[in-house]
């Protein structure tokens, strides 16, 4: 067996645990005629009764931990176990065709679920059908004595490992105990990535084979530095481990001695270091960092955390929670970005071959399916502006039309506000995230309208190169320090300068320590990152002077033909 496997260091920190398999179990079988009927309706009441015991157990930690709202989907869940009805033809299909209870069982569910699929403009039936398909998973696994694997209910120090990481399954995981995950698949722009910096999980992705090389329990070292992870470690190895580190908390606690002071260049010239968000509770780790702003907070997870539309209510606590958290400094919202891989089971999308370049953010806000959606969050968003420095941004804006459709919703329900004696903030400043290609080459128009840019390079980059950041095949092709791309971030710049207006980053590139020195260079004014990444930042930053780095990006631009050529003359101007 292979002792140690290289990925992609996603998140640093280093971690030493028993490997936890986040991998959907083999639920396949054979149909089998049976005699003792009997006996087979007895191993389905003892399936349905674990199933039963064991999501109440989860639904109770749920309602602890997530709190009651986020529970109830486990109820629609525990009536579909309860429900006499469909039980009852499970028995009937055993006892009538004497056939096993795997099989009889999702002949049965399987028409439960065919039948409320087939009621396409019934969202509450599609709903139901989602429950029966999630139930059935679970009685059959225990049907055939295997174990579904659950993140939110690990209790033991464990690395998880698996082939990808959903947002929702990066979500549930509790740092408390999981010490690291590792996975197949992925890159350091990831949503999985991106939330282990949140959460300051150590994180290596993309090693092609870990779920085929790793059994349950396994012990694992995991270097999310480097990207090293080691298979049954030996002593020495663990202590390496362990020691390298205790090297990264020290190198931590130097940076720790930067949190309270401002991001100040060697030469006396300020930038704004602010946190990529994802819920209100990240607040901490941005506050504990020295983040001066939030600079895009992803609303999409208060819909992904629901077990329906959240409502205006539920987003105006959530949006007022962060505003005053941050206590005066400045929040940039981004409007709904659902669509791509962020689904939400309660909100039926149409199947795409390519769903993130189809119908998704700003797309579905401003289409018949989504605006009624888009102007609750609107109004939230607004209701909230009055408890802090609120700015607002629309994502995936191709064309100015889009943004001029965005912004009169926005104005309408303003207005609205006001007539009914509602306070709102008198200036918000609204902005796009420059993600598309043809925003970034017309940001000279868009500039003469909007209040400030915010450039999302995760796909601005794999956009432009025309290659899907998450396909290791062409994963040589997502290049951060390409030419091109500090082309067009130099436009984006340049532009917003040249109509007064400020242009950030909260593309995962804003926190990479080779593309900062080209980004003070080009003018960039505020960097959002992982609240992780913030205080190495500001270090590297004291240490450099923008005339010297202005330089840097003049030459970078002009002299340079290759995204090596760029880093090497980075390397010389840092060295």
């Amino acid at each position: 067996m292979v002792d140690m496997l290289k990925g992609i260091a996603a998140s640093d920190g280093v971690a030493v645990a028993k490997a936890y398999l986040l991998v959907q179990p083999d639920l396949s079988f054979s149909k089998v005629s049976v005699e003792d009927t009997d006996a087979e309706a007895k191993r389905l009441d003892d399936a349905l009764s674990k199933s039963t015991e064991e999501l109440q157990f989860i639904r109770d930690k749920a309602a602890q931990t997530l709190g009651e709202a986020e529970a109830q989907v486990f109820d629609a869940h525990l009536m579909v176990l309860s429900d006499p009805e469909m039980v009852g033809q499970i028995k009937q299909n055993i006892s009538d065709n004497k056939v096993n209870a795997e099989s009889a069982l999702t002949e049965v569910t399987d028409m439960y679920i065919g039948m409320f699929e087939a009621m396409e403009d019934n969202a509450y039936m599609q709903e139901r059908a989602a429950d029966i398909r999630d139930v059935t998973k679970r009685v059959l696994a225990h049907l055939l004595q295997v174990t579904l694997p659950n993140p939110s209910m690990i209790n033991e120090e464990v690395v998880v490992v698996a082939h990808d990481l959903t947002p929702s399954d990066t979500a549930q995981l509790d740092r408390n105990f999981v010490k690291a995950f590792v996975t197949d698949i992925g890159g350091r722009t990831s949503h999985s990535a991106i939330m282990a910096r949140s959460l300051e999980i150590p994180a290596i992705v993309g090693t092609k084979e870990i779920t085929d090389k790793v059994a349950a329990n396994q012990m694992l070292a995991v270097n999310g530095i480097t990207g090293d992870v080691i298979l049954d470690p030996t002593e020495e190895q663990k202590a390496e481990f362990i020691a390298a580190g205790e090297a990264y908390a020290a190198q931590k606690a130097e940076w720790e001695k930067l949190k309270h002071a401002k991001t100040v260049t060697a030469d006396g010239k300020h930038f704004e270091l602010a946190a990529n968000i994802g819920t209100p509770k990240d607040l901490t780790g941005v506050n504990n960092n020295g983040a001066e702003a939030v600079g895009l907070y992803r609303t999409e997870f208060l819909y992904m955390d629901s077990p329906d539309f959240p409502t205006e209510e539920d987003q105006y606590v959530a949006y007022k929670a962060v505003l005053e958290g941050m206590d005066g400094k400045p929040v940039v919202v981004r409007t709904m970005d659902i669509g791509g891989d962020k689904e939400l089971p309660y909100l039926t999308l149409p199947h795409e071959m390519n769903p993130f370049l189809g119908y998704r953010a700003l797309r579905i806000s401003l289409s018949s399916l989504g605006e009624d959606m888009f102007r609750t969050q609107l109004r939230a968003l607004l209701r909230a502006s009055v408890h802090g420095n609120l700015r607002i941004m629309f994502p995936m804006v191709a064309t100015l039309g889009e943004f001029r459709s965005a912004k009169a919703l926005y104005t309408e329900e303003r207005q609205k506000l006001i007539d009914e004696g509602v306070a709102v903030a008198d200036h918000i400043e609204v902005g796009i995230m420059i993600e598309i290609p043809a925003a970034a080459v017309i940001a000279d128009k868009f500039a003469k309208e909007v209040d400030f840019f915010s450039i999302g390079t995760n796909d601005l980059i794999q956009y432009t190169m025309a290659a899907d950041r998450m396909n290791e095949r062409v994963s040589y092709l997502y290049q951060p320090y390409n030419p091109s791309i500090l082309r067009l971030i130099k436009h984006v710049v340049d532009s917003a300068h040249k109509e007064g207006k400020w242009a950030g980053m909260c593309g995962e590139m804003a926190g990479d320590q080779t593309a900062v020195p080209l980004l003070m260079g080009i003018g960039l004014d505020e960097f959002s990152m992982s609240a992780t990444s913030i205080l190495k930042t500001r270090s590297l930053m004291k240490r450099l002077d923008t005339t010297k780095m202005q330089e840097l990006a003049t030459r970078a631009l002009d002299d340079c033909d290759t995204m090596e050529e760029v880093e090497a003359l980075v390397a010389e101007y840092l060295a």
